[in-house]
């Protein structure tokens, strides 16, 4: 899969959140993919107490939402853990297994923000330009923000405002009386199809199935390695309180 070639990574902190301002702006917000055929999700395992990261990439056929493809590894996390900087710390180990791909999907799944974050540009939507394609960040908290409650049932969800009353994502319930994931634009998808897509790729668990299956394919990797981890604060686990946001 070809995966474009934006910007250096060797940045310090400050020099990464200008780059999030100056790249928040070529963030497509309309649209969405025409015909899917494979829908893909991602994940990462980091620690606050190493550099080493697990990452994974999970492509599923749709609508059967069957895993056809996953590609995995570990490198070490050169940026500094910072929340709100994390695609830094993240997204190069991604980027090496995206291309590495042999099913190239038509849509993006991230556990994390997409335009609902303070500069409008979280992990997902700095994912999806690089790769070019319809992606949505799907985060398990909130970031940035707020909301009203959207309701109980599958289904409802209710506008997430910025600071001056901007509509930067959505809230949305995917399983009757579960917490709502917060769901946002990544790139080159309206946030209207970015709430239909995920409740369209939502079985019967919070969490929409193509970044389940990535969170599951990276704690196996994780464990393999022999690796579990110091302690809950570092794991982004399905069901765990999410102490990172992207």
């Amino acid at each position: 899969m070809k995966v474009r070639d934006l910007h250096p990574w060797t940045l310090t902190p400050r020099q990464a959140i200008a780059l999030q301002e100056k790249l928040a702006r070529k963030v497509v917000h309309r649209g969405g993919p025409r015909k899917v055929r494979f829908v893909a999700g991602v994940d990462v395992s980091t620690s606050r107490f190493s550099r080493t990261a697990w990452g994974g990439v999970v492509v599923l056929s749709f609508p059967g939402l069957s895993v056809v493809e996953t590609r995995g590894g570990a490198a070490e996390a050169r940026f500094p853990y910072i929340p709100g900087l994390l695609a830094f710390r993240e997204v190069p180990l991604l980027l090496d297994l995206f291309a590495r791909l042999r099913h190239a999907p038509d849509l993006l799944f991230v556990d994390g923000q997409g335009a609902a974050h303070p500069r409008g540009f979280g992990i997902a939507c700095h994912l999806g330009l690089l790769l070019d394609i319809p992606t949505i960040g799907c985060a398990k908290s909130r970031l940035y923000g707020t909301h009203a409650d959207p309701g109980f049932l599958r289904g409802r969800s209710a506008p997430l405002f910025d600071g001056k009353g901007k509509i930067i994502g959505r809230v949305v319930r995917t399983k009757d009386g579960t917490r709502p994931v917060y769901v946002s634009v990544g790139h080159k998808i309206g946030l209207a199809a970015a709430v239909r897509w995920t409740l369209a790729c939502s079985g019967g668990y919070r969490i929409p199935e193509p970044t389940r299956q990535a969170h599951l394919f990276v704690t196996r990797l994780r464990r393999e390695s022999g690796n579990r981890g110091r302690g809950e604060e570092e794991k982004r686990g399905i069901g765990e309180s999410e102490t990172v946001n992207r």
